[in-house]
């Protein structure tokens, strides 16, 4: 499809987001500084509704990814067939990572279907920037291709990276939680894991949290 199409088609979708705008969350947002060009305040759900009635394309989601408009990066998400995102897409979805709904959403609704979900966890998790760090640790916390020795290795990786990031803290418990629910005897290698993390409050809130958490896996 030319750029032409694409653009005739984000103006059609973009009428039904406008007609769904919500001055008042978008003023809000802003104050709370998520990093969007425009922001028409439409909620998450109603974005889902939405994007719910597009056909799956890749290149047009690379295509709406690209513009500074919120609910476009959101709709973008749920419009790339994961089976087309491998290791040399990285790089583009990764610089669009702008605030931590952006990094969810595309973690949920995309980089959570990935094949390549270690090797995403392998690049993203020494990332500094910890929205790409965060997305990848949410996306893995959810793909059923996760193997626990590279979410050791990528969880580590990150709290290194981003030693002050509550972000990366509530990812790594998050992603904990995931692997030792698949297979419990991988909670006996977790307190050797934050023995191998330096000291540091991204540290000492994982520790907190996965004290009481695991227990209830």
């Amino acid at each position: 499809m030319c750029a032409m199409d694409y653009t005739q088609r984000m103006i059609s979708l973009l009428g039904r987001v406008r007609k769904q705008m919500n001055g008042a969350v978008a003023e809000s947002m802003a104050t709370h500084n998520q990093n969007y060009g425009l922001n028409y305040g439409v909620s998450i759900a109603t974005i889902r509704e939405i994007v719910a009635q597009e056909e799956m394309d890749y290149g047009f989601a690379k295509y709406l990814y690209q513009q500074q408009v919120r609910e476009l990066k959101l709709c973008a998400c749920h419009l790339a067939d994961p089976k087309q995102l491998d290791t040399q897409e990285f790089p583009f979805w990764s610089r669009g990572i702008a605030n931590a709904e952006l990094a969810e959403e595309l973690a949920f609704a995309l980089l959570s279907k990935i094949y390549d979900i270690n090797s995403l966890m392998g690049v993203w998790s020494t990332e500094s920037n910890e929205m790409i760090a965060y997305a990848a640790l949410m996306a893995a916390s959810r793909n059923e291709r996760t193997t626990s020795e590279v979410a050791f290795v990528a969880s580590e990786r990150a709290v290194k990276a981003n030693p002050n990031s509550v972000y990366i803290a509530n990812g790594v418990v998050s992603l904990m939680c995931y692997v030792a629910s698949r297979d419990k005897s991988v909670k006996v290698g977790i307190p050797t894991l934050l023995e191998s993390m330096p000291d540091s409050p991204t540290r000492s809130r994982i520790a907190e949290e996965l004290e009481w958490q695991l227990p209830y896996i």
